[in-house]
């Protein structure tokens, strides 16, 4: 990902990129093979083999990634809210 600001706010300021749900998740990797960001990685032998290894890679407010999730372990949070804090930041970011 080459973008480094998401609409005047710097990208790694602004929480957005996938939870999963290690209690649903199946391993089937289908997050990692559709991703095209790399958000996710692979870690073989680990308790949890999928882990968000590159959280600011992920496009703000897309959820692909959750809708490819069968058994529904990957998560986002709120649009509204995070909508809102982006407009907060840019609120204060304009004072400084």
């Amino acid at each position: 990902m080459s973008d480094t600001t998401f609409m005047g706010v710097e990208r790694n300021r602004i929480d957005w990129f996938p939870r999963i749900d290690y209690s649903k998740c199946s391993d089937c990797m289908d997050c990692v093979d559709f991703c095209p960001h790399r958000v996710f990685e692979v870690q073989e032998g680990s308790v949890h083999q999928l882990v968000v290894k590159n959280p600011v890679n992920c496009v703000v407010f897309c959820r692909a990634c959750g809708k490819t999730c069968g058994p529904e372990a990957i998560t986002f949070p709120d649009k509204a809210a995070t909508t809102q804090a982006i407009k907060a930041m840019r609120r204060e970011d304009k004072k400084s």
